[in-house]
């Protein structure tokens, strides 16, 4: 059932942290009226496992002195700092959930930038399929669109906190498709960043850190508060002057985009790739990409044996041979995909999301984990929705180290339509 959605509800991270550090707000009432909305929410939801309101309303506190004290003075007048600096407390009162128990770590940057940790979003429980659902500490995750659907996994909470309004950023991780997945499937953004590129606790190296927001404006200003000065692309926007869609555009826009609806071994279903089809449509009417065709687009091999074997602790040494020359020639054809064209484009799941009985015969990762197999950067756009009422996406995938890349244009495509509360 949609709501109407309250300014709170919807204010994006940069409307938040401006407001909080020019004193309009204060980031105690901004935090405890999220602290509201998930003890209103989340009996039915199920997005948190645990929510420390004690904690989170005494570190808003803090940003609220820091904010009282001012910007040290080498921040400059405004918080500046000058051509190219970021601002001074650029998440200021921003509330953020975090990824399971142990997400706290990965969120520091975003506590050095002022960010509020309201709590730790569910994930799948004891005994559950990786692919299928996320267990809070009231129940069963829910999609926040339909909730006998699934929202996605394995970063559940995480997408429906954002969707349905609860907090404007979530953390996540992605090893497989695991902030993409949820994100098309709740309807919001959501990022994996290049592998190895920030810091991981999988010892695989399949996973990578990433981000579920409501706009690419707000996972811009995620992604700039986690990368270190020297990784930030070249083309990123300027962190202080945030433009209409919170990402500078690229000088070469529109960017050049190959399309490719299963990636040239999996079997999608028709409407997924109706939905992402009519997104990249949407993208070329907007100038943000230009779609061009390979001489010889190269198909991928099907990730799916390499993925389990890397995954598989002790795996036969064959298996492991096999999946290591799996990731080269995936890597080579992907080489010679981005000499010609600057973005992949795919459908982000394979189906609707399904119901909490299980995925059936179709891994919802089909689309996805090829990505974190070759290590590179991807992200999930609101695609629209299908006859059942869910939402669906469009995966974009860059060359490794351009994240600017898709924020860029997934800030070109504009904001999602629509908000389930």
């Amino acid at each position: 059932m949609v709501k109407t959605a309250s300014a709170a509800e919807t204010a994006s991270v940069v409307e938040i942290a401006s407001a909080v550090r020019a004193g309009t707000v204060r980031a105690v009432d901004v935090v405890a009226e999220a602290l509201e909305r998930i003890e209103r929410a989340d009996p039915v939801l199920c997005a948190f496992t645990e929510v420390w309101a004690e904690e989170a309303l005494r570190r808003a506190g803090e940003v609220d002195a820091l904010v009282a004290a001012g910007p040290p003075r080498s921040s400059g007048p405004g918080g500046g700092g000058g051509p190219g600096a970021r601002a001074w407390l650029p998440l200021a009162g921003v509330p953020v959930a975090v990824k399971g128990r142990h997400g706290v770590r990965a969120a520091i940057p975003l506590l050095a930038a002022g960010g509020v940790v309201v709590g730790a979003t569910a994930v799948p429980g004891p005994g559950t399929a990786w692919q299928t659902w996320g267990l809070g500490a009231r129940g069963r995750t829910v999609n926040p669109w339909r909730a006998d659907r699934t929202p996605g996994g394995s970063s559940a909470g995480a997408a429906v906190a954002v969707a349905a309004g609860l907090v404007p950023l979530a953390t996540g991780s992605d090893g497989a498709g695991s902030v993409r997945i949820p994100a098309a499937w709740c309807g919001v953004v959501g990022l994996k960043v290049t592998n190895g590129r920030l810091p991981s606790r999988d010892r695989t190296g399949l996973a990578a850190p990433g981000v579920l927001a409501r706009t690419a404006a707000d996972a811009a200003a995620w992604w700039r508060a986690v990368s270190p000065p020297t990784t930030v692309d070249a083309d990123a926007s300027a962190a202080d002057t945030p433009s209409t869609t919170g990402v500078d555009m690229p000088p070469s826009l529109p960017l050049t985009a190959v399309w490719s609806p299963d990636l040239g071994f999996a079997r999608p279903d028709p409407e997924p790739v109706a939905l992402a089809r009519a997104a990249v449509d949407r993208l070329v009417d907007a100038g943000a990409v230009r779609l061009v065709r390979p001489q010889a687009p190269p198909p991928l091999l099907d990730p799916a044996p390499a993925w389990l074997a890397l995954r598989t602790p002790g795996a036969d040494p064959a298996g492991l041979a096999d999946a290591h020359r799996v990731r080269a020639e995936n890597g080579r054809r992907l080489a010679r995909l981005f000499a010609g064209a600057e973005l992949l484009l795919t459908p982000t799941a394979p189906t609707a999301p399904h119901g909490h009985e299980g995925p059936g015969d179709v891994y919802s990762t089909a689309l996805t984990w090829a990505f974190n197999v070759s290590g590179h950067p991807a992200l999930s756009l609101p695609a629209g929705f299908g006859t059942d009422g869910c939402p669906a996406g469009l995966q974009l995938v860059a060359p490794h180290g351009r994240e600017a890349l898709l924020l860029a244009v997934a800030g070109a495509a504009g904001k999602p339509s629509g908000r389930k509360g």
